[in-house]
């Protein structure tokens, strides 16, 4: 017999015999998980919530009956950043509380309770029919304290419930769920648009007031239907469940609780699980203890531990830095102001600019699709450097475009046409690039006690970037114009740099494993040995001996049937 392996050895024998078992990734994975993809497919509405409510802002901005409504409120191009962006503000406090809410009440019971702030926000802004611009500025920060929880603790869930060969693409399902939402919201207001006419004085509120209320009803969805969901194996685990944690496993991957796959990935879950908690007795003894008020102080110490050595400090970087390239892309500009460009752009008439920010949905999750299916194959940095590379060369064709026609549209039409085409097609690269990858990468490169507060990190990077671009973004189109575009071309070139350089792969590793990848400078000696002394104590090192000795005894089989093999 083989000795047991020990430190990152002992990882790569894991990864290697679960590989073997686990099978190809891809469409076929999904098919064969099909349980998991389905759970997730739900958890992902929240995602449907978050597009829909980016999409649908911008239509309403241009709608004559809420600009009468506001009593020209939004005339002035920083208070229109500012009722758009108070969303992204709440988005931030949300992401921010999120790691707390999901570790203290569960990643199910923490999607209710972001889903409960949803439903409560948009009640708010439906009874603004009444009260002007500021009901709306109030729901809108609750609906986004909601949208924010939800962006974080969704994919968190899904990552959490999903075996690593389709983890990528189930993860992936939550941008396909929100530019999903993004396409639906662009047509609803197109269609909308149209109650009472289109001009402002025939225009009834009611063109702007549906479009907001209908969000209710997959927040209800969500919401009644999240009850039934199992919990995740992991946080059952990591919270003394283990009973419960395995049988939940078994049910996700469809095999009994003796199969080896199942066995290894739980002992897996339960070794990282012990290695956090007795990391966390040892420098923090006072918070050991997994109460409430506990794991709500240790949110600010995690978070704090992040920064402190080398391979941790890393991740923050690559988190942080991965979400600040995302916003600075200039998406969310183009979504929350998709309808005020086109304008600019040449295309006068709200029915046509609205029309062609139809468009953008389409595009947007038709390039979503392949993301899903096959970033478990292709992997993260290639994908993430090509999508950059097109998105920025978008941005500066679109700048030279502008810069050449900003006062001569009317006359020079197919120049027009030709920057929304390139409007386009900088959708279509975020859409299969940066939308689904960049909240891939952030779900899955965080050791177990630090993941919710980790994604929650990463996530409130995200929301703040977002709210500081929603916030500048009418301003910079008034102000520097074709500049904004070039602006934004030379963040995206710089996202498209620091993936290649500095980003390191991670396609179909264990969320357990992550810690190879990046490095083991940040791992004390110290760690090595408590992990192989929890391995040994748990009964993975043993597993992975019977497992290697079954797969060799198979291989010798096989040479020595060849004819049985064949048949």
């Amino acid at each position: 017999m083989g000795g047991a392996p020990s430190g990152t050895a002992g990882y790569d024998a894991a990864l290697e015999r679960r590989q073997a078992l686990m099978g190809k990734s891809g469409p076929r994975a999904l098919v064969k998980n099909w349980r998991v993809a389905r759970i997730a497919c739900f958890a992902c509405l929240g995602g449907v919530l978050y597009g829909y409510n980016q999409g649908m802002f911008s239509g309403i901005l241009v709608m004559p009956s809420f600009g009468k409504h506001t009593n020209g409120y939004i005339d002035n191009p920083t208070n229109k950043g500012w009722l758009t962006s108070i969303l992204e503000l709440g988005a931030w406090f949300g992401a921010v509380m999120s790691g707390a809410t999901a570790e203290i009440f569960s990643r199910k019971y923490g999607i209710l309770i972001a889903t409960a702030f949803f439903i409560i926000g948009v009640i708010v802004q439906a009874v603004s029919i009444t009260g002007g611009y500021k009901p709306i500025l109030a729901g809108r920060f609750i609906t986004g304290i909601g949208v924010g929880s939800l962006s974080t603790i969704v994919p968190l869930y899904n990552s959490e419930c999903a075996p690593p060969e389709v983890r990528g693409a189930l993860v992936g399902l939550q941008q396909l769920a929100i530019t999903f939402g993004i396409m639906i919201s662009f047509w609803i207001n197109y269609g909308c648009n149209y109650i009472g006419g289109t001009t402002l004085e025939t225009q009834s509120d009611a063109a702007w007031l549906v479009p907001i209320c209908l969000q209710v009803a997959p927040a209800l969805l969500l919401f009644i239907g999240m009850i039934w969901m199992p919990f995740s194996p992991r946080w059952l685990l990591h919270h003394g469940r283990e009973d419960e944690a395995r049988q939940v496993l078994s049910h996700l991957r469809h095999l009994p609780e003796t199969h080896e796959l199942v066995e290894l990935e739980f002992l897996e879950i339960k070794a990282q699980s012990l290695f956090e908690k007795r990391s966390i007795a040892e420098r923090f003894p006072h918070l050991q203890a997994q109460t409430a008020w506990n794991t709500t102080k240790l949110q600010f110490v995690a978070i704090l531990a992040l920064f402190q050595t080398k391979a941790m400090f890393k991740r923050v970087i690559v988190a942080t830095i991965t979400m600040v390239a995302q916003q600075w892309s200039g998406i969310n500009a183009i979504l929350y102001y998709a309808p005020s460009i086109f304008d600019q752009l040449g295309l006068s008439s709200t029915t046509t600019s609205l029309l062609a920010t139809g468009v953008v949905g389409i595009v947007m999750f038709i390039a979503t699709i392949p993301a899903v299916l096959w970033i478990d194959r292709v992997g993260r940095k290639p994908v993430l450097t090509i999508g950059a590379l097109g998105m920025s060369l978008s941005h500066f064709i679109i700048a030279v475009i502008l810069a050449k026609n900003i006062d001569h549209f009317e006359t020079q039409q197919a120049s027009g046409w030709a920057a929304v085409v390139m409007v386009w097609l900088f959708v279509i690269h975020f859409g299969y690039s940066w939308g689904p990858c960049a909240w891939i990468l952030i779900a899955e490169i965080w050791p177990l006690s630090t993941r919710p507060y980790g994604v929650s990190l990463g996530a409130s990077s995200n929301w703040m970037n977002n709210f500081i671009v929603g916030q500048v973004t009418p301003d910079m189109l008034a102000n520097i114009t074709y500049g904004t575009y070039i602006l934004f071309g030379i963040f995206t070139f710089l996202g498209a740099c620091f993936i290649w350089f500095f980003v390191p792969e991670t396609k179909r590793l264990s969320l357990e494993e992550m810690d190879i990848i990046f490095g083991s400078e940040g791992t004390a000696q110290a760690d090595f040995e408590r992990m192989d002394e929890i391995n040994r104590e748990i009964g993975l090192f043993d597993l992975l001996n019977t497992g290697r000795l079954a797969a060799r005894h198979s291989h010798d089989s096989e040479k020595k049937h060849p004819i049985e093999q064949d048949v």
